[in-house]
């Protein structure tokens, strides 16, 4: 399977992140109209810990994606 290169204007819908307390690589859905550096607090849903979710947007429309323990 071949991957697609995104276009400038595409942004990516999805990022992913490993839990900092059970290690579980949890998928997010991302939404860049809330600006291009977010940071919020979500549980983790296989483990329910809380994590700081930290989303950062490149212009080129890759996301970086991480988390660590509240």
């Amino acid at each position: 399977m071949r991957r697609r290169r995104r276009s400038r204007r595409e942004v990516a819908d999805e990022g992913q992140y490993v839990c900092d307390s059970c290690g579980e690589e949890i998928v997010i859905p991302l939404d860049r109209t809330a600006g291009d550096d977010q940071s919020y607090v979500e549980d983790c849903p296989v483990c329910c810990c809380p994590n700081v979710i930290h989303v950062e947007f490149f212009d080129d429309g890759e996301p970086r994606v991480w988390a660590e323990r509240e």
